[in-house]
């Protein structure tokens, strides 16, 4: 076995992060607040193009805020992509309210309008999350106008999607309330943390306000409103900010990652990349693999590959399959039968996408897969 792990997808550290932490000790800025949490909310304004920004300590807090934004309460309904990962729901039931989940469609593994149609003629949702996977846009122009139709808020949750694209248009601006993650194993990283993006500056204030445990402007602790300890901290910020000055870098990283699995297996037919089409640019945070027809099964490939101290990883498994969520409405693309993101878990694989792996090192990984066809 290798001594060296090949990670999914760890922290890549460039330089510059290590010389704004010092800074942010030197000046004692190491509080949830300073310089270096406003600078990254303004890179983040600048570079998405919106008025609104609010760092916070994760992007679940980000998810919860902006269901308070959209109004989410005790007895309404919000519509969630089903494929997805448990943050992307849970703050749902944090407000008391129902998630209903909307299947996949099979192109982009991501919200079928198909399914999001269906669940309109049947209930009435305060807001919908739309989720895009792994780097890969969903069809939004689509989903957004349905959305529209039923004047109902969308909540775009682009943590795996920073730097994305559909239709030209960056993933995170789509939505009322858009939400980006900062976790270890994003694009960029500030240990752990999240961003808030609004169309309005006065929502992102009203999140911040919550953020901060909700305190009134007065001498005294003053509270009118139930508040969270969702801040960013400065330190954790000085480390996004030395991120994002190499954004472009590690999505171009990714993006080459991506295509020489594409080359590594393209004359293995049982093997389909989740591919762009001419409407998505997709940074493939992860480069995800379906295996079609295939004898070989995911398991057999995550095996193989932790034999040799590599690490892979399932396909989300959908929210609609998990024990804690399974009592709740879920609506399928196809007429009936499996769903798509039921197909989708059985025999879908994460691959490794570290930044910080050589080509040498994934060359080795596409060895190790393709010794089992």
């Amino acid at each position: 076995m290798r001594s060296k792990k090949i990670f999914l997808a760890s922290p890549h550290m460039m330089g510059k992060e290590l010389d704004y932490v010092k800074e942010a000790f030197e000046t004692n800025w190491v509080a949830p607040l300073g310089p270096f949490v406003n600078k990254l909310e303004d890179l983040f304004k600048e570079y998405m193009g919106v008025d609104g920004a609010c760092a916070l300590a994760s992007g679940t807090a980000a998810l919860h805020l902006a269901m308070k934004l959209a109004g989410v309460k005790k007895g309404d309904y919000v519509f969630c992509s089903d494929l997805t990962f448990s943050a992307s729901c849970n703050p749902i039931i944090y407000e008391g309210a129902t998630p209903v989940f909307i299947d996949s469609e099979p192109g982009s593994y991501n919200m079928s309008p198909v399914a999001l149609e269906k669940a309109f003629l049947k209930y009435t949702p305060k807001a919908v999350v739309i989720v895009s996977l792994y780097g890969m846009p969903a069809t939004m122009d689509k989903l957004v106008e349905i959305c529209k139709k039923h004047n109902v808020p969308v909540i775009e949750d682009s943590a795996e999607s920073l730097g994305s694209t559909y239709k030209g248009q960056k993933l995170g601006t789509f939505g009322e309330y858009n939400v980006i993650s900062f976790n270890g194993n994003k694009i960029i990283t500030t240990s752990g943390g999240g961003m808030l993006l609004t169309k309005r500056a006065e929502d992102a204030k009203k999140a911040l306000f919550w953020a901060t445990q909700s305190r009134e402007p007065e001498r005294h602790y003053e509270h009118k409103e139930i508040g969270y300890n969702y801040r960013l901290s400065n330190v954790c910020a000085a480390i996004g900010c030395g991120q994002f000055e190499h954004l472009d870098e590690l999505i171009k990283i990714k993006q080459d990652i991506f295509n020489r699995y594409v080359e590594g297996f393209k004359d293995i037919p049982e093997i389909e990349m989740l591919k762009e089409d001419n409407d998505r640019v997709s940074t493939h945070w992860l480069s995800i693999m379906r295996l079609n027809n295939s004898k070989v099964k995911p398991l057999e490939i995550i095996e193989e590959l932790e034999k040799n101290n590599i690490e892979s990883r399932p396909i989300w498994k959908p929210m609609h399959m998990q024990p804690i969520f399974k009592e709740y409405p879920f609506f399928n693309h196809n007429e009936s039968g499996l769903s798509v993101g039921e197909e989708l878990f059985q025999n879908g694989l994460c691959l490794p996408s570290d930044t910080n792996m050589t080509k040498e090192e994934q060359e080795e990984v596409i060895g190790v897969i393709k010794s089992l066809f």
